[in-house]
């Protein structure tokens, strides 16, 4: 599978995906934990069939001490026993956040209490901007067909500034 375009060699293109990456470094940043992060990051991409970030996010959390356990129980973390309530409601307003076109009330009121239950207000902005973000990438490269395998943990270092 080929990609349908590549967004980094249009300079219009690198330069949006140069701003994004930078909002996204205010993020990883903040005082959300980065292992809540990487959870986050790979539901969204699994919720969105983003083969691209699946990939990138599964490899950039095995590379930042991630068990393998808990990577396999992502995509069924509201059956597994090995997140903590934290991440659980994390995952949860992932879902809900992600998932915002399939009810009239996408983020419940219990999920958003768990959430103020276990962040600061920090950490909410940075969990409610880390959703948006990630599904913005996901859809820039679902759009694209960016496929997933070849990522390398570091591959957009570069990118800052």
């Amino acid at each position: 599978m080929e990609a349908r375009f590549d967004l980094m060699a249009n300079p219009l293109g690198a330069k949006i995906a140069k701003r994004i990456y930078n909002v996204s470094l205010a993020i990883v940043q903040s005082s959300l934990p980065e292992a809540t992060q990487n959870l986050v990051m790979l539901r969204a991409s699994q919720i969105n069939g983003c083969g691209f970030c699946v990939d990138y996010h599964t490899k950039d959390a095995t590379a930042a001490g991630e068990t393998a356990d808990r990577l396999h129980l992502v995509a069924a973390w509201y059956e597994s026993t090995v997140f903590t309530d934290a991440e659980r409601a994390a995952l949860a307003l992932t879902e809900e956040g992600t998932r915002i076109a399939d009810t009239r009330h996408p983020v419940s009121d219990e999920t958003w209490n768990q959430v103020r239950e276990h962040y600061d207000d920090d950490q909410i902005a940075a969990l409610v901007s880390l959703i948006a973000m990630i599904n913005a990438n996901n859809r820039l490269n679902v759009i694209v067909r960016n496929p997933g395998g070849s990522y390398q943990p570091g591959k957009f270092a570069d990118m800052a500034n």
